[in-house]
């Protein structure tokens, strides 16, 4: 069973070279109860995460002596640390580059404290998953869906509904790592194998195909969820 964590128990890196941004982040985790270390260039970044070994990192991409896409390649070398991007509107290379690289999240500048928290909560409850070693369960559930990964059934308000073996991958891909945004190549990669990777009508054309089974209104998914032009995500409940 996985132990309740409180925002105490939680140090936050902040990897940002705008002050104002750095200022507001330290007073909204702050208010939130987390502790909060931070950064304002890369090398200092990397300083602070070998040093203080915190439990999240909020990254920059632009950063004044070094990619962010860097310091997330290096991470990923010898840590699984969370890593949500801190990305400009509009940068949907760089997003789709840093996921690729091994970050965890992204959210868009401007953004809301709300947002951030939750994608915070999904990122941190992954990590705690992975050190505590709890074991992965295989019932699921989102909306009026569920069903069990190991049984490879799925129902839709009570009704089991048939789906392919391609569709049923996709979304236990998506299940296991609800709240998570994963792009077209992780997904094209995972389901249909490294040949695959260019040819990201095969995701649209299936989750189109999940969604009509699944969701109560496709044209306006509440659960599969689009990251325009990045990937898909589970929306949890």
């Amino acid at each position: 069973m996985i132990e309740p964590v409180t925002a105490s128990d939680h140090l936050i890196a902040i990897i940002e070279d705008e002050a104002p941004i750095r200022r507001f982040l330290r007073a909204a985790l702050g208010a939130e109860g987390f502790r909060v270390c931070e950064a304002a260039t890369a090398k200092d970044g990397m300083r602070l995460l070998t040093q203080d070994r915190p439990s999240l990192v909020l990254l920059d991409l632009g950063l004044p002596d070094a990619d962010g896409i860097q310091i997330i390649q290096e991470v990923r070398q010898w840590s699984s640390l969370p890593v949500i991007v801190l990305s400009a509107r509009g940068e949907e290379k760089g997003k789709i580059a840093a996921l690729d690289a091994g970050a965890d999240d992204y959210v868009t500048k401007p953004f809301g404290i709300g947002e951030l928290l939750a994608r915070m909560r999904v990122a941190l409850r992954h990590a705690n998953r992975r050190e505590t070693g709890a074991g992965e369960t295989t019932a699921f559930q989102f909306g009026g869906v569920h069903g069990d990964l190991a049984e490879r059934r799925v129902f839709a308000d009570e009704n089991e509904v048939k789906l392919t073996k391609i569709e049923f991958d996709l979304l236990a891909l998506l299940v296991r790592n609800s709240g998570k945004v994963l792009t077209h190549r992780f997904l094209l990669k995972e389901v249909w194998g490294p040949d695959a990777v260019n040819e990201p009508h095969y995701v649209r054309v299936f989750m189109a195909n999940l969604r009509k089974k699944l969701e109560r209104d496709p044209s306006r998914p509440e659960y599969l969820l689009t990251e325009q032009g990045v990937g898909y995500r589970l929306k949890a409940d």
